[in-house]
This record gives structure tokens, C-alpha cells and sequence, in this order.
């Protein structure tokens, strides 16, 4: 078993998004975004015999006290379909590569929130278990039944909204980079309005511009990233937005914002079934509809679970720690602060 950087996109996409439930944040795009916003990225892949078993996206990042981390969202992706993997030997040859890169680049600690399938008992490593970064709970719809089920199997509630939208008059247009203005201003409105932290602004722009080199969603679901905006209008006027990310089989509402007019036009729910049936005509086969928490966001949660799907549950946010004493300083002062 052997771990190699993938220099080839084309290798690293088609074996991440070949995976159930293609995980966006693992995808080539998503790491040149991060060079962009965050640091440098390092893609590894395990070879078992010459075939690529397993992939891990690692994003270096900085923290508040001057030191660095690395950070692999919804990640490493191994190939669950191969039954005679060694998932353990994978872990400790992608972990000792890992840990050799950290001791050049300074590296405090790997921070990692793997898929839903990962098996924890597979390392000799000692993870720690920390505040997630990802959503642990997700909605995921199935996008292979037809659209009448799909409806079916919503919130009656959640189906007269969608109708109720439609007969105001409701319509949403898939936008680009030139209406950043118009999701950046509902999304200051929704933040203020249900109390939660966003990302500064070049962040979502960057994003954006990223995901905008084709100003339409791609015709079939494919091993490239596509980030899309879409609005939703009302009287001519932006009421409600959502970013979605397309990649491999799932198409994912990564960031949604909605303003505090015109809130009984029901836009959002229109906007959500339009990327539905968009994706579905694409062929994604997946519709996530990301974060829930009946705690933390309970009005968000309720939105979300009146359009079906089964809840997907995370092992959650684990640290591999490289330097302990740093780390200590580090989780002292992250309880004062809570913000990173």
C-alpha cells in the first residue's frame, strides 16, 4: 500500500465523485478554492496494488494564535465498494504521510469530519472529539423517483406552499457572480434575523466566481464542480437565494438567505423544488439538503424536513493531534472565544 500526490484532476474527481453521495467538499474545485481563501492544499491517494482505494483533500490553515492547522472536510473518501479493503492499514499509511507533511509545514493538528460510512475503530491513531465544523445530521432526498412521489413524500404544508408560490407568481432564475449583490444583502437580512455567523463577504464572492465559468448547470451530472446562485423573485424584486453545489451524484443547498419582505410569497420553498427538479433532470441522483438541529436552528430544521428525504448521521468533527503542548494553549483559549 502506498499514498502518492494526485496531480491529475481528471483521477482525483472521477474516483471521489464515483462514490454514493459525492462529497463536494472533497472535489478538485473545491481544493482551488481553498488556495484562493484559505492556504496551500495537498491532494493524497492510497494505491492498494495500483488502484486508487482511497483520497483525502488537505487544506492547511491558519488559527487566531499564529499556528497552523490542516483541515480535510467530509473526508478522507475511500472506495466502500471494494469488500477487500483493509480500511485500517488505509488509515495508518494515509495518517503517517499526513504526519510526516505536518512536521515540515509546522502543523498543530489534523482536523477532520469524515462521511457518514467511516469506521472510527479503523486507527491505532488517538482522535479527539471536537465542536463540529460540518452539519453531523443532514436530509438527503432520493432524486431517482419520479417527481409525483417526490411531492408525495413532502409535508402537506410544505406542497401548498410550492403552490402557493407558483400562483403569486413566484420565479426563480439561475444567476452567477453578477448578483452577488442580491445574495449578499439577503444574507445579511437572514442573519440578522435569526441570529447566526456567516462567512465574510470575498469568501461567498470567491465562491461564486469559482463555480461560474459555465453560467448554466451542466446538462448531466459529471465528475466536475458546479457552484450555482439562484434567486428567487418577487414583483421583479430578489426575496430569496440559495447557493447549490453539483458534484458526482448529489446535488448539495450549501448557503441559503431570504429577506424579511414579502416572506408570505413562499419563495423559498419554490426555489428549493426548482433546483429539485433541475437536479433530477441533470441526473444527479442525490438532493442534500445539508444541515439540521432541532436545537440550534430549529426554524431552518423545520423548513428543511417538509420536504422528505431520511436524515444522513455524521461521526462528527475528530482532531489527530501533531503537538500536543501547542494544542493544549489552543483549546484553552478556544473555550474563551468558541469561535474557531
Amino acid at each position: 500500500m502506498r499514498v502518492i500526490n494526485i496531480t491529475d484532476k481528471k483521477q482525483y474527481n472521477n474516483f471521489v465523485a464515483a462514490q454514493k453521495h459525492s462529497q463536494f467538499l472533497q472535489s478538485w474545485e473545491w481544493g482551488e478554492f481553498h488556495k484562493k481563501v484559505s492556504g496551500d492544499v495537498w491532494r493524497l491517494g492510497v494505491l492498494d496494488d495500483g488502484k486508487l482505494v482511497a483520497a483525502a483533500t488537505i487544506i492547511k490553515k491558519q488559527l487566531p494564535i499564529g499556528k497552523y492547522y490542516f483541515y480535510c472536510p467530509r473526508g478522507p473518501v475511500f472506495n466502500y465498494q471494494l469488500s477487500t479493503v483493509n480500511y485500517q492499514l488505509i488509515l495508518e499509511s494515509l495518517f503517517n504521510e499526513i504526519k510526516n507533511i505536518a512536521e515540515n509545514e509546522g502543523i498543530m493538528f489534523l482536523r477532520f469530519d469524515p462521511p457518514a460510512s467511516y469506521k472510527l475503530q479503523a486507527t491505532s491513531y488517538k482522535l479527539n472529539k471536537t465542536l463540529d465544523v460540518q452539519p453531523s445530521k443532514t436530509l438527503i432526498l432520493n432524486l431517482a423517483k419520479p417527481e409525483e412521489d417526490i411531492l408525495k413524500n413532502m409535508r402537506q404544508k410544505t406542497r401548498y406552499n410550492i403552490r402557493l408560490a407558483e400562483k403569486k407568481g413566484v420565479k426563480v432564475v439561475e444567476a452567477g457572480v453578477d448578483r452577488f449583490e442580491d445574495f449578499w444583502r439577503l444574507l445579511g437580512e437572514t442573519s440578522e434575523r435569526d441570529n447566526f455567523r456567516t462567512h465574510g463577504r470575498d469568501y461567498y464572492k470567491a465562491m461564486l466566481a469559482g463555480g461560474d465559468e459555465d453560467s448554466r448547470v451542466r446538462e448531466s451530472a459529471g465528475p466536475a464542480l458546479a457552484i450555482k446562485l439562484f434567486i428567487a423573485e418577487y414583483k421583479k424584486r430578489p426575496i430569496a437565494a440559495g447557493i447549490v453545489s453539483f458534484f458526482g451524484d448529489t446535488a448539495t443547498y450549501t448557503h441559503g438567505a431570504s429577506g424579511s419582505e414579502y416572506r408570505n410569497a413562499m419563495a423559498s420553498y419554490l426555489l428549493q423544488w426548482h433546483v429539485m427538479k433541475l437536479a433530477k433532470k441533470s441526473g444527479y441522483k442525490y438532493y442534500d439538503l445539508y444541515g439540521i438541529d432541532e436545537e440550534r436552528w430549529p426554524g431552518v430544521t423545520r423548513f428543511k424536513k417538509g420536504f422528505g428525504g431520511r436524515t444522513a448521521n455524521y461521526p462528527g468533527t475528530f482532531d489527530l493531534v501533531f503537538d500536543e503542548g501547542w494544542y493544549n494553549v489552543y483549546k484553552m483559549v478556544r473555550r474563551v472565544r468558541r469561535t474557531f
